[in-house]
């Protein structure tokens, strides 16, 4: 146990330096998987340095040899210089007018595979490309044309992608720096530039997930029909193909001596990115806690999930026992491993109020020995969460609805901005504050300040954000097919039309979102001062039978006697009654 603790601490080291991608939870719903018929992908960017804002990018035309300056998501760190398209597609969040829809979490892999030299990491290569694809097939190669042409910067990346038909599953990861002299220009080059990958698309029917760790394995080799290379990318358009992979996934495992067995035997992710106690722990433990929800079948792979057992590795996807709605997926990102024995509001951890939080680090040590907080699906640090929808019956700028929460999932609410919509809400836009500048008119500000203060007590806090988190929702959620048949009916006469009516729904839903946290903060603020609860019904304070400014009698709830025996085993007779004593 202790040896892969010890194995494990890169990969915990890497959780908590890295600015976005090795915190991150993607859920994959295909359309025969979904209550109506929908596409979903949701996706938490889990962070210590991310700031909650809703990216936008309006259509736009460019001159012939425009060049594009990329900086890194992470840093903003300069990476270089690319051409820029000529054309590119309007992008809200993670999901562009066209119902394409790209998630990501960071698996790291073999470090030895980052390319110094690269222009393109993993976050510019998802808006890049939402600018750039309409369909899940057009953004894999999008993806993979970037990353052969100007190299790739970042580590080893699992990306979910999405559009109205189809879900699909890219893996990739570097094939590091090898600096050679170029006889042209003489100047230093990658002679390694690239990356390696596998694609695959989700069956019908299926869900998928990934959480920090590479999660294909086998894979169908190319047969020409539904499995192809990249040497045959002009075929990846055509419906029968459902696996496509780089030519050298392979025999560049092999140069690298990664790999010695038989095609048929090799594994990606065990091959780019071999897994240990942490990728189990605090990666796939989130996979099988969604599988777990939604399935129920799954505790055949606890011992996997929990790290004990690396070899019982679980399917990538699996058949949901019945149809998930939008509002289930929403409600598996807010997850804390409820109802497994991995529960983290049961454990000393969450305190007596059962806060479902632990302050980093995931390892810690005590007496020379090596014990873990748990890392589940929903955590404080997030700068923002998604659930991107894509209906394939609707015109592409109605049928995609972006659900967009900041700040913690648990506590957020998922506010609708349609993929068409022509402009974002001031309370999610980007330069409204930051990390280190605090803004009253900010969506990501005022949601921390109710989760920060609902932290104190969880147990009680919480039931009132959830009340008012599930009162938005299923109002949004209620509202979806008369929206949607507005917009439809104003699409036929002029498309603009349909796209400024949900441009004002979209930003009037964010003002109802804020206004109804704003109240909520002021009722917690005042129900819970100081400890003390005051009584209330139906979010009306009582008052005393003497004045209207006085409160009812408040109620002091004690600490759970499973609290109480732990301090009186560590406080001895030192808080005992001297009466008691005698």
């Amino acid at each position: 146990m202790n040896h892969r603790l010890k194995l494990s601490a890169s990969l915990v080291a890497l959780l908590l330096l890295s600015s976005v991608g090795w915190a991150c939870t993607n859920f994959l719903v295909t359309r025969g998987a979904s209550a109506d018929g929908s596409t979903l992908i949701s996706y938490s960017a889990d962070s210590h340095y991310l700031y909650g804002e809703l990216y936008f990018w309006p259509a736009a035309k460019y001159p012939k040899g425009t060049l594009y300056k990329v900086y890194e998501w992470d840093t903003g760190r300069y990476l270089g210089e690319i051409p820029q398209a000529e054309s590119t597609y309007s992008v809200v969040g993670n999901m562009n007018e066209h119902q394409l829809a790209i998630g990501e979490t960071t698996y790291g892999g073999r470090e030895e595979l980052v390319d110094t030299t690269g222009r393109i990491d993993y976050g510019s290569l998802i808006y890049l490309t939402l600018q750039r694809a309409r369909t899940a097939r057009e953004a894999i190669k999008v993806m993979t044309d970037l990353v052969r042409d100007y190299g790739y910067a970042s580590s080893g990346e699992s990306f979910s992608i999405a559009d109205g038909n189809e879900v699909w599953i890219l893996e990739l990861i570097g094939k590091g720096t090898e600096l050679k002299q170029d006889k042209k220009t003489k100047g230093m080059v990658n002679a390694r530039k690239g990356a390696v990958w596998v694609a695959r698309m989700i069956p019908d029917g299926y869900i998928c997930a990934h959480a920090n760790h590479a999660r294909i394995m086998d894979f169908p080799k190319a047969d020409g029909k539904t499995s192809i290379t990249d040497k045959q990318m002009a075929k990846l358009f055509d419906k029968n193909v459902t696996t496509v992979y780089s030519h050298d996934v392979i025999s560049f495992a092999r140069s690298m001596k990664y790999f010695t067995g038989k095609d048929d035997e090799f594994s990606f992710s065990d091959v780019y990115a071999p897994l240990d106690f942490g990728g189990a722990r605090f990666c796939e433990v989130r996979v099988w806690s969604f599988f777990n929800a939604m399935n129920g079948d799954m505790s055949k792979y606890l011992d996997y999930a929990k790290g004990q057992n690396l070899t019982n590795r679980m399917p990538l996807w699996i058949k949901p026992a019945q149809k998930v709605t939008v509002r289930q997926l929403m409600d598996a990102m807010r997850d804390h491993l409820e109802g497994t024995e991995l529960d983290m509001t049961r454990d000393p951890g969450a305190g007596p109020h059962g806060l479902p939080y632990r302050w980093r680090p995931l390892t810690w040590e005590y007496k020379d020995k090596h014990y873990v907080n748990e890392r589940a699906t929903a955590t404080q640090q997030t700068g923002f969460v998604f659930v991107a929808q894509g209906r394939n019956w609707l015109p592409d700028p109605i049928g995609g609805i972006f659900w967009f929460g900041v700040d913690d999932a648990a506590s957020t609410v998922f506010t609708p901005m349609y993929c068409g919509i022509q402009r974002v809400p001031r309370a999610f836009e980007q330069g409204n504050g930051s990390l280190l500048e605090y803004s009253p008119t900010s969506a990501f500000w005022l949601f921390n300040k109710v989760a920060n203060y609902s932290y104190l007590r969880y147990n009680l806090m919480h039931a009132d954000v959830r009340k008012e988190q599930t009162r938005l929702e299923e109002s949004f959620i209620a509202a979806v097919p008369n929206v949607s048949a507005e917009a439809e009916r104003l699409y036929k006469q002029d498309p603009e039309q349909a796209r400024s009516y949900l441009t004002d729904y979209s930003l009037r839903s964010a003002e109802e979102t804020m206004a109804s946290w704003e109240k909520l903060y002021e009722f917690l603020l005042v129900k819970y001062i100081d400890g003390n609860v005051k009584q209330e019904e139906n979010g009306v304070f009582k008052s005393n039978e003497y004045t209207k400014t006085i409160p009812a009698k408040v109620a002091n709830p004690e600490y759970p006697d499973w609290w109480k025996e732990k301090v009186v085993n560590a406080t001895g007779d030192k808080l005992l009654e001297p009466a008691a004593a005698k």
